[in-house]
């Protein structure tokens, strides 16, 4: 059994570089070895199960039988009865299901053994236990078993590694993850992020971000799927979430929850707002965010490639939370005209800072609030004052006009009620 003593010597090393356990590796190896046993022994439909030996090499064989008795077996007439019932109703008959007592089994001597038989070889078995028969192979079948099994061995082991894959990074699945470029397809960049290749489809990249092969960069592991090539991985730079999972990073006040982040808006590669708050007193969470000299906000900045963050404080507060989300423009006063809606007058100096380029400020800030914002400057709310007390007292004339115009004609109705009573 040379053969197998080279290919166990080589199990550890196996388990290693596909980050697979030992144990994983050597019941693969048996299993294979099992399925090539039966093959080349015509043993089809047996349950044979095999043993290696790791240290030696060698391997042993078992035929597993389940004992059963006449009670859990079908009779010629039930057979008869089943063929039957399945003609008419197209159901197979169950061959074995130990685990029912109500089920019985239709016997196959390459799976069953009568309880008085299976006692010549074990007096102390019973029925519904398994009988474990050694089987022999011949002194040539270590080379003959491992050329047969290396197929079976490889795709098992395939399988068993991507699933080990799948497995790691379905836990890493929402956090940050490391990557390098290794090609770019079309619009598609294809990152090696250790054990994995991961993709960034378009609609995740962040606009007018270019990547060359070899260049390292952090990427937000949005999703893990098994697919029938292997696991995919779909990675983002353009999500929200990865500027939250950066400064849980940069920041240990995130980290431990001492800091929290309430909200978020990103337009990717141009702005991002996040308002933060304080889970414990002492703690001013704008600080920590931003860091000394604002060496940790850098980090950040410089790992979305120069995007601009905005950190505001968060407030249950709708009037001070829109106006700290409206930052850096300073906001004059926040009228709250119905639930979701809000005017924020700003003074006029302010305005295009608010609203920003292409409207982004405001934009950003609604996002985040989750309120419809309306900007205007304060000589607009002036306007919007006189507008409404002009609006108000043409509403106030045209009901005095019409009553002067009721009045007249009450005046003569009146008349002609005296004249009937006299």
């Amino acid at each position: 059994m040379e053969d197998l003593k080279v290919l166990a010597s080589s199990i550890s090393q196996i388990a290693e570089e596909k980050g697979i356990s030992y144990d994983t590796v050597i019941g693969v190896i048996e299993q294979a070895l099992a399925a090539a046993y039966k093959k080349d022994n015509d043993r089809k439909g047996e349950n044979i199960q095999a043993k290696l030996n790791p240290e030696t090499g060698e391997i042993k064989f078992w035929q597993i039988l389940e004992v059963v008795n006449e009670d859990m077996i079908y009779s010629e007439e039930e057979l008869e009865e089943l063929k039957d019932k399945q003609e008419t109703q197209r159901e197979k008959i169950t061959e074995e299901d130990s685990g029912d007592e109500d089920k019985k089994v239709r016997f196959n001597i390459r799976k069953h053994i009568i309880l008085t038989e299976a006692k010549e070889r074990d007096p102390k078995i019973k029925a519904g236990e398994e009988l474990s028969i050694p089987m022999e192979a011949d002194a040539s079948y270590g080379r003959i078993a491992a050329q047969t099994a290396k197929q079976v061995i490889l795709q098992r082991l395939k399988e068993a590694e991507r699933n080990a894959i799948l497995e790691e990074y379905k836990s890493k699945e929402g956090e940050v993850v490391s990557g390098i470029v290794q090609r770019i397809e079309g619009n598609s960049v294809f990152f090696d992020i250790g054990k994995a290749l991961g993709v960034l489809m378009p609609a995740e990249k962040i606009p007018g971000e270019d990547y060359t092969v070899g260049q390292r960069m952090n990427l937000y592991l949005k999703s893990v799927e098994s697919t029938s090539r292997g696991p995919n991985m779909t990675l983002s730079r353009a999500y929200p979430k990865f500027v939250t999972k950066l400064f849980e990073i940069e920041v240990p006040e995130v980290a431990t929850g001492q800091v929290e982040i309430k909200s978020i808006a990103r337009e990717p590669g141009f702005r991002t707002k996040l308002a933060v708050a304080s889970t414990e007193e002492g703690i001013d969470p704008i600080g920590a965010m931003v860091g000394q000299r604002g060496t940790r906000v850098m980090a950040v900045i410089n790992g979305l490639g120069g995007e601009k963050i905005d950190i505001i404080q968060w407030s249950d507060k709708p009037d001070d939370f829109i106006s700290n989300a409206l930052s850096p423009a300073k906001v004059s006063e926040i009228k709250v005209e119905e639930k979701g809606k809000a005017t924020a007058i700003v003074p006029e100096d302010q305005l295009s800072l608010a609203i920003g380029k292409g409207g982004q400020n405001v934009r950003l800030a609604a996002r985040l609030t989750g309120w419809k914002i309306d900007v205007k400057a304060e000589g607009d709310k002036e306007v919007a004052e006189t507008e409404e007390k002009e609006v108000e007292k043409e509403k106030k004339e045209k009901k005095a006009k019409k009553k002067t115009e009721k009045s007249p004609k009450k005046e003569v109705k009146k008349k002609k009620i005296k004249e009937k009573k006299k």
